[in-house]
């Protein structure tokens, strides 16, 4: 039996609670490549996600070619979709403490990497959150980049 849907406070809660917690996503770029998808580790800050990659990647080509992401957190059957803006920061550039924040939470130093990786900024524009059909009406949390649900 499904569970019933999410109130609009609790899918923002838990929305929050996975950007908070969870590490890994699924990061969607296109270019003048086919459309790429790949696995990343993230930081949320509160307010935008920050994700890394070798500069060389089709993702980061991506990334820095068109400056826009979708990227999928969670469970096919509990996701949060976050389309975003993305602002670019090469590796030498990123301060000590984001570097040393990623570093932490992601289990992975891109600073200490041979190969040149950028640091990937992505402000949310959309947001959305469901767990079944009977969440897809409501799933929006976020829309131009402001929270549906105030608090």
């Amino acid at each position: 039996m499904t569970p019933p849907p999410r109130s609009a406070e609790q899918r923002k809660q838990d929305t929050l609670q996975r950007l908070r917690h969870d590490v890994d996503a699924w990061v969607a770029t296109a270019g003048d490549e086919s459309p790429y998808l790949v696995p990343l580790s993230f930081l949320w800050d509160g307010e935008t996600l920050l994700l890394s990659t070798a500069t060389a990647s089709p993702t980061a080509r991506n990334l820095l070619k068109t400056g826009r992401t979708r990227v999928c957190v969670g469970l096919t059957r509990d996701v949060v979709v976050v389309e975003g803006t993305v602002e670019a920061v090469p590796g030498t550039e990123i301060d000590q403490a984001t570097g040393d924040a990623f570093a932490a939470a992601c289990g992975f130093d891109p600073r200490a990497s041979k190969a040149p990786y950028h640091y990937f900024r992505v402000r949310p524009v959309l947001i959305q959150a469901w767990r079944e059909a009977n969440e897809l009406e409501g799933r929006d949390v976020m829309r131009d980049g402001r929270w549906i649900v105030p608090g």
